[in-house]
């Protein structure tokens, strides 16, 4: 059994070494955790065979390492800094400590189920505090597993107190030993799976953000802004409610791009979004449409306020010039409000069409203004 959970730890080790290996998401630290945990259990297997110095002094201090390096997993997963004290005294102290009991299996156990289990304890709550996991899922798993670790280890503390242990007791062959060592191989695969599903979560919910939303910006792509619009669309035909909408576009972006440098220009992008994001309702979306131009759906919206946001997103952005290390850059922009009561899905398309030559309108009277269009004709069988 000892072999087998030696192995196993390797082989787990082995294949999350190649897992994401690009990614500090703390998956290399906890396979060197399991290379420890291996070489902690191949020296157990050993003694009598090896010194004790190796077979129950380093073996218990390696598993004192373990425990300090799924710590430090778990920190660097959340993008916390390693907690070095907390990670380098136990250790400290467990070498001390089997180092000076090297010779009393009974007090060794008693140490491991003390030691043991306050580290576990400093995993858990890395693992959940301040905040926790975005995907937990795989932090259930992770908790199960060392919960069930710290129960092991609390109870074979708890017997090592009752009753008189001689110094053979690893090795003595007994359904009780055989269970612990089948709980301990099968809580540190499961710990393990834990913490790559929580990785594969995290990596799936960034793929779908990516596909949902503007790489430069972070606000919601067109795909996604058309999509909500026609969802939209069919609620407000339902409840015969309002709608609206704003397009906007950046006065003199290509003079931007020409003088400051594309970066500069992006920069402006992302500032812009800011600024709208900042400044509407948690209903709203905005997105960017393409290029420097920006499309904000706005539910439950008649004329009179769509046109009160357009306003406030015009006043802002002119309010709030672009930082920049040579100096900052003046932003404004122009804005085409349109709103209806629509009555049939395919209003979504005429909605943005009107709001596109309200903002032709606004660039063709001056820029950085406000300009509205009428409600538009909605085709009865479109979508």
């Amino acid at each position: 059994m000892l072999v087998m959970t030696a192995a196993a730890s390797f082989a787990m080790a082995t294949a999350m070494a190649v897992v994401r290996p690009e990614a500090r998401e703390g998956v290399g630290l906890w396979a060197l955790a399991l290379v420890l945990h291996g070489s902690c259990y191949a020296l157990y297997a050993l003694r009598g065979q090896i010194p004790d110095a190796a077979s129950v002094v380093l073996a218990n201090t390696l598993l004192t390492g373990v425990f300090a390096l799924m710590l430090a997993a778990v920190e660097q997963f959340h993008g916390r800094p390693l907690p070095w004290w907390r990670m380098a005294l136990p250790v400290a102290l467990g070498l001390l400590l089997f180092g000076w009991f090297a010779g009393d299996y009974r007090a060794r156990q008693i140490i491991v189920g003390t030691l043991g289990p306050a580290q576990l304890a400093l995993v858990l709550w890395a693992l959940w505090r301040p905040l926790a996991p975005a995907q937990p899922r795989g932090a259930w798993l992770l908790s199960a597993s060392v919960l069930a670790e710290v129960l092991l280890m609390l109870g074979r503390g708890a017997l090592a107190l009752s009753r008189h242990m001689d110094n053979a007791g690893l090795l003595q062959i007994s359904p009780t030993q055989a269970a612990v060592f089948v709980l301990a191989f099968v809580t540190i695969i499961l710990a393990s799976l834990g913490l790559l599903l929580m990785t594969k979560d995290r990596a799936d919910a960034a793929n779908r953000h990516l596909a949902s939303h503007d790489a430069l910006t972070g606000l919601a792509n067109r795909r996604t802004l058309v999509q909500a619009l026609a969802r939209d669309m069919a609620h407000a035909v339902r409840i015969r409610g309002p709608y609206a909408l704003v397009l906007l576009d950046i006065d003199h972006f290509k003079t931007v791009n020409d003088t400051r440098g594309h970066r500069a220009g992006d920069q402006v992008l992302r500032h812009v979004a800011g600024v709208l994001a900042a400044r509407l309702r948690r209903q709203d979306l905005p997105g960017r449409y393409g290029g420097e131009e920006f499309l904000v759906l706005l539910p439950g919206t008649d004329l009179a306020g769509a046109l009160q946001v357009a306003e406030t997103l015009r006043q802002a952005v002119q309010d709030t010039p672009c930082p920049q290390p040579d100096g900052p850059i003046a932003v404004t922009i122009s804005l085409g409000v349109c709103a209806a009561r629509p009555h049939a899905p395919g209003c979504g398309e005429a909605l943005i069409d009107a709001a596109d030559r309200a903002l032709y309108a606004a660039k063709q009277a001056g820029r950085n203004r406000v300009q509205h269009g009428p409600a538009p004709e909605c085709p009865a069988d479109a979508g």
